[in-house]
């Protein structure tokens, strides 16, 4: 089996991170939560795969449906010993996150109040000069605990 996975650099504590560009595609969720499925296996945090795997996939969501870009890149990292971390950087930095309530009867809405719900914190960074930025990334964190 061909991974999916590409070493990008370690984090200060010395845990590598992934990243990968895909197409800005629905489909690309699938490509997203194999590639969370992969580093957390490498991890050894196999209890947190289907939280973080179901995270990406609504990041992956947001990212399609609220951007034009082409192309978008996932990221799963552990910026310490105990959070793991997944990202989508896209190019649409004037597109930024709100956390909304949707409706009753609404068809969308729900992956930013699922995330804020799951996750133990979540936000964006701008990418580029902070006068001209070049893109953003959609990040969520989850804090390891015992028995997570």
């Amino acid at each position: 089996m061909t991974t999916l996975i590409t070493f990008m650099q370690p984090a200060a504590t010395g845990h590598p991170a992934y990243s990968q560009t895909f197409p800005c595609e629905p489909s690309t969720a699938g490509v997203g939560r194999t590639l969370v499925r992969e580093a957390l296996g490498v991890w050894h945090l196999d209890n947190l795969v289907d939280v973080t795997a179901l995270i990406m996939s609504e990041l992956i969501a947001n990212a399609v449906t609220h951007t034009s870009g082409r192309s978008i890149r996932l990221i799963v990292g552990r910026p310490s010993a105990t959070r793991v971390r997944v990202g989508v950087v896209d190019r649409a930095p004037s597109r930024l996150p709100v956390l909304g309530l949707a409706g009753g009867d609404d068809e969308s809405g729900r992956g930013l109040p699922l995330i804020d719900g799951i996750a133990d914190r979540w936000g964006y960074d701008l990418r580029g000069p902070q006068q001209r930025p070049w893109g953003k990334e959609v990040w969520a964190e989850l804090l390891m605990r015992d028995g997570r």
